[in-house]
């Protein structure tokens, strides 16, 4: 694991570990982009990490429903409302001194976000049913999955709260589009895991051909699943959710490897994720298995001998 918490070495997420360094220099407001499951808290809590002041307080701003989202944010006095029995800070109160994350900040309803705009605008918040103010002292980190710009165009949400959170954006790259990271994704997570798992080359060349959809989250769930069902140490194509299993037997390889002619000759229009890695790390964990029994390594990863020792030697593993 990095030391900002994020694994990969696509370019984004290189550009991305950089502007993170520079952003513990300064405490500015930051919105994070990305699709669900592409890792904005993880982002979000690099950043606070890289200068911790105070505490991280996650706000789900999806899950403010109903009469309690203004009590939950601003919190509330005693007999505020009926079932107020006693006083409540409120979450963003709870952030002083540290960072108040708004997590899918796109869901907060319109009468919401006004309060909540002038909460940023004033520094200071007010309880419900309190007549003092409390000023405030935080750094704010927004995330969504929403394109906010189009949010506003459409009346849905505010413009002068998306200037105020739009400070500094980062933008998450969805996996589909970092393919050459999958592997280490899936080593890091077996690692932490056991450490005693790994994929066949069928299994391995399913999962690099799948565009998941849900991302990083979705990847993970994935490979617990298969671990929930495989006492290891080797990960199956039998063991692959349904849906990446389908999208493997349809054949469909558009998503990983898409050929261009340039020049009469046949060339790769974008990164090809080497298999390799992922046949080197089963190998080595087959034979951990059998105490360094080739033979019947070679039976469990359902090659033959011969295969096997051209394989050691090619990846200098012998």
């Amino acid at each position: 694991m990095t030391a900002t918490g994020l694994v990969g070495r696509a370019p984004a997420i290189l550009q991305i570990r950089a502007q993170i360094e520079k952003l513990a220099v300064r405490r500015s407001t930051v919105l994070i982009q990305g699709e669900s499951g592409t890792g904005k808290e993880i982002v979000a809590r690099s950043i606070y990490n890289a200068d911790p002041h105070g505490h991280f307080v996650p706000i789900d701003c999806a899950s403010l429903v109903g009469t309690i989202m203004e009590s939950e944010l601003f919190g509330h006095v005693r007999g505020a409302f009926t079932g107020a029995t006693d006083t409540k800070r409120g979450l963003i109160e709870l952030a002083q001194g540290g960072t108040a994350f708004f997590d899918e900040i796109g869901e907060l309803p319109l009468e919401l976000q006004a309060k909540l705009l002038r909460v940023l605008q004033e520094r200071e918040l007010r309880p419900l049913g309190s007549l003092q103010r409390i000023q405030i002292d935080l750094r704010v980190i927004a995330a969504t999955n929403r394109d906010l710009q189009r949010e506003v165009s459409a009346g849905r949400f505010r413009e002068d709260l998306f200037h105020r959170l739009n400070v500094v954006r980062l933008t998450l790259p969805p996996l589909r589009e970092r393919r050459e990271d999958i592997p280490l994704l899936i080593e890091r997570f077996l690692e932490r895991a056991s450490g005693r798992y790994a994929l066949t080359h069928d299994a391995a060349e399913a999962m690099l051909n799948y565009d998941w959809p849900g991302n990083v989250r979705e990847l993970m769930n994935c490979l617990e699943r298969m671990m929930s069902f495989n006492s290891g140490p080797l990960l199956h194509f039998a063991d692959l959710p349904t849906g990446v299993a389908n999208h493997a037997r349809a054949g469909s390889a558009a998503g990983f490897v898409s050929m261009a002619t340039v020049g009469g000759k046949a060339a790769p229009a974008r990164s090809v994720v080497p298999l390799h890695e992922m046949e080197k790390l089963a190998i080595r964990r087959a034979l951990e298995h059998t105490g360094g029994d080739r033979t019947l390594a070679a039976q469990m990863l359902g090659i033959g001998r011969t295969t096997l020792y051209r394989r050691l030697k090619e990846y200098q593993l012998a």
